[in-house]
């Protein structure tokens, strides 16, 4: 099995620009899971037979949401978190929203495992987002997986919004500290491996210079200058079967690449 991950940045215009059939045509994936939408399912018409679609937009339209495509029927899909963890972080609002109607988790039971997509939210260039994320936001989510993992191994992936080692992005040193590469969301990307989640890549590739995401500014992506923001993070029963990771940084019509792993 083949699954993807990908930041799309607008799912609209990666379908628009061609680069959305030339993915799927040429990589073929059992399922893709999508974030960053912005988009709801009226305002799409897509073909795509082979695949079931589910859909979890945001409120707002043209703002973030996640999505699954699968060419493997579910058990079931569930929408966002739990309302018992919305209620005990407080994940009801902040000076931007509320971040549990932004569309942010999508969960799909399989037989075997759960598939986990997910998009962190960004703790803003001033760092207006960061105690949300750090206090609340990823100690939820990262409840909520292990919740999830005493019923079946979890498999979760997406855009987390940081990079977790300098390994991980081109220029560390003058980003440390800056969002992204704080040491509360490095934090919180540890507590997953210290909870014995896997970074799948990880597992196959100790090397720098791999990059997910790259800003639109001075020719980064040609260049290579760019952040491992978006992962696959599997159980500790779930990682001996993953047989590859992968970082598909020729894929274009986003700012973040695909990623995928094979089970």
């Amino acid at each position: 099995m083949k699954i993807y991950s990908w930041n799309v940045n607008g799912i609209r215009s990666v379908d628009k620009s061609g680069k959305l059939t030339e993915f799927i045509e040429k990589e073929q994936p059992d399922i893709v899971c999508m974030q960053e939408i912005k988009a709801h399912e009226s305002q799409i018409d897509f073909e795509f037979p082979d695949y079931q679609k589910y859909w979890y937009p945001a409120t707002r339209k043209g703002y973030s949401g996640t999505a699954i495509w699968t060419k493997q029927r579910p058990v079931g899909v569930t929408n966002g978190f739990p309302e018992e963890l919305v209620k005990k972080y407080k994940l009801d609002s902040d000076k931007y929203g509320d971040p549990s109607d932004e569309g942010r988790v999508l969960t799909m039971e399989l037989e075997d495992l759960y598939l986990v997509t997910v998009y962190t939210p960004n703790s803003k260039n001033d760092l207006t987002r960061l105690a949300l994320r750090h206090k609340q936001w990823d100690p939820a989510f990262l409840e909520y997986v292990k919740g999830l993992e005493k019923m079946k191994p979890v498999l979760f992936c997406g855009d987390l919004n940081v990079a977790h080692e300098e390994i991980d992005l081109a220029n560390p040193k003058p980003n440390r500290g800056k969002h992204g590469f704080t040491d509360e969301e490095r934090e919180g990307f540890g507590n997953f491996l210290k909870a014995g989640f896997s970074d799948t890549f990880r597992m196959f590739n100790k090397e720098g210079s791999n990059y997910t995401w790259w800003t639109h500014w001075a020719n980064s992506r040609a260049r290579n200058v760019g952040w491992r923001i978006d992962y696959f993070l599997a159980s500790e029963k779930l990682a001996p079967k993953i047989k590859k990771a992968s970082i598909h940084a020729d894929v274009m019509g986003s700012d973040h690449c695909p990623i995928s792993v094979e089970i």
